[in-house]
């Protein structure tokens, strides 16, 4: 199964993801991406776990600033050139299980899009929370300024 496809994620933001490897090589599942919002799910395996045998905290962190970046995609347009610039995470229980994230874009900003995103577990539990900011690039071949050399 595509862990893109999907009816409820646009299909111009469909095509954007399966370019995306990391969601093939962590079989990262984008459940729906709507303007502004989205829910992905990684599933708990033995390989993706840490010396506690929960999902890597790594790993979390990877799937909240995909969740983050789907997010603002959905937001701004999936063609649009982003970045992290910051993140930061607060773990609060171990995830033994699939984990969900859902991710808000806080404010889509003319330069800043810093976004929201919470980790529960396939049981409901709070494991993490985090604070994303991504930045709007400036698109290849352009400068910011016309005057720039």
């Amino acid at each position: 199964m595509n862990s893109v496809a999907n009816m409820n994620i646009s299909l111009p933001l469909q095509r954007r993801l399966a370019k995306i490897p990391i969601f093939s090589a962590l079989k990262i599942h984008v459940a729906s991406a709507t303007a502004g919002n989205a829910t992905l799910r990684m599933p708990f395996t033995n390989e993706l776990t840490g010396i506690f045998q929960s999902l890597h905290g790594g790993l979390l962190m990877t799937l909240a600033d995909t969740a983050a970046c789907v997010a603002v995609l959905a937001e701004i347009g999936s063609e649009a050139s982003i970045t992290t610039t910051d993140m930061n995470i607060r773990f609060l229980a171990p995830c033994l299980t699939t984990a969900s994230a859902s991710a808000r874009v806080i404010k889509a900003g003319r330069t800043l899009c810093p976004v929201e995103v919470t980790i529960h577990d396939d049981r409901g539990m709070l494991v993490a929370i985090a604070q994303v900011t991504y930045m709007r690039l400036t698109p290849a071949g352009k400068t910011s300024h016309p005057h720039s050399a």
